[in-house]
């Protein structure tokens, strides 16, 4: 993912998606652009229509805060697309300075981290990171995703939700998701643009999904903290979440994300028939591999 490419893309697809009138001009006469024009943001911006021209062809190095203040202003970015162009500018800043590369490692959940998803046993609580790579679950956040864990997904929500076609079931707004999906990934994309990994998905998913190559086309990004969401599980039906995600501020890059049920609720009946039945299910593996683990009588 070249930074200068993606900056230059960004901000095209914002200005397409500006009209005049969206953003106060008045104008006359044939168009033939549907969006505004450069010169007419760098104008809301008050700088230069050359140095826009300059930026918008994706030469962040050097343009000051300020400027990008501006520049946010004019094209009229949400909080999320500011945050991103500001994640592309400052990627734009460090790539002019030598990176040492790190050889990059698997990550481990620590105990305590384990101890506070365990304690969690109203509903699924998972750690994810922004490859949507599902990292640790708790017990019931194990159960309502185990289509994501047992096939093609691969333990990848985005892999999940282009590749296996189980999940037009379990998201029954399966395009909404699809968009939430792409968007994160656009995000991440911004934030840390010399992930190798983020940068092997994108390609696999690009070449493998008509869906997710026409989405991720789009620029699109957004934040994704808080909301409810619509489920259809395999074992109990649909079921009504609302979520909740935090930055684990130790483990920078990581989400923590926990889904709840209304109290007294279908999906919160539905949501305490899965754990019972993954308890059983974990219960019946234990003693499974307690028999095998017994030695066997021999007949002479």
């Amino acid at each position: 993912m070249d930074n200068r490419t993606e900056a230059r893309e960004f901000l095209m697809s914002r200005r397409a998606n500006l009209t005049p009138q969206d953003a106060g001009l008045t104008v006359s006469g044939h168009r033939r652009v549907a969006g505004l024009r450069r010169s007419e943001v760098a104008m809301l911006a008050d700088v230069s229509p050359e140095y826009y021209a300059k930026i918008e062809r994706g030469q962040l190095t050097g343009v000051s805060d300020p400027v990008l203040e501006a520049i946010a202003r004019a094209l009229q970015l949400d909080d999320a697309e500011r945050e991103h162009l500001f994640d592309l500018a400052r990627a734009a800043n460090d790539a002019a300075q030598p990176v040492r590369k790190s050889r990059p490692r698997r990550w481990v959940p620590r105990d305590s981290l384990t101890r506070a998803l365990e304690v969690i046993d109203r509903g699924p609580a998972f750690v994810r990171n922004g490859r949507m790579d599902v990292l640790a679950t708790n017990a019931l956040g194990r159960a309502f995703y185990d289509e994501v864990f047992d096939g093609p997904g691969r333990g990848n929500l985005a892999r999940f939700c282009f590749l296996d076609e189980r999940a037009k079931v379990f998201y029954p707004d399966w395009a909404t998701a699809a968009d939430i999906t792409v968007s994160i990934l656009r995000t991440e994309g911004g934030r840390d643009p010399r992930d190798k990994q983020l940068h092997d998905l994108i390609g696999e998913l690009s070449t493998l999904s008509d869906a997710f190559r026409t989405r991720w086309g789009a620029h699109n990004v957004r934040r994704h903290g808080s909301g409810t969401k619509v489920f259809v599980h395999h074992d109990v039906g649909e079921i009504t979440l609302s979520y909740e995600g935090m930055e684990l501020t130790a483990e920078p890059g990581l989400s923590f994300l926990i889904y709840t049920a209304e109290p007294g609720s279908p999906s919160y009946e539905r949501l305490q028939l899965l754990a019972s039945l993954a308890a059983t299910a974990r219960q019946e593996h234990a003693s499974g591999q307690k028999h095998d683990s017994q030695p066997k009588e021999t007949t002479l």
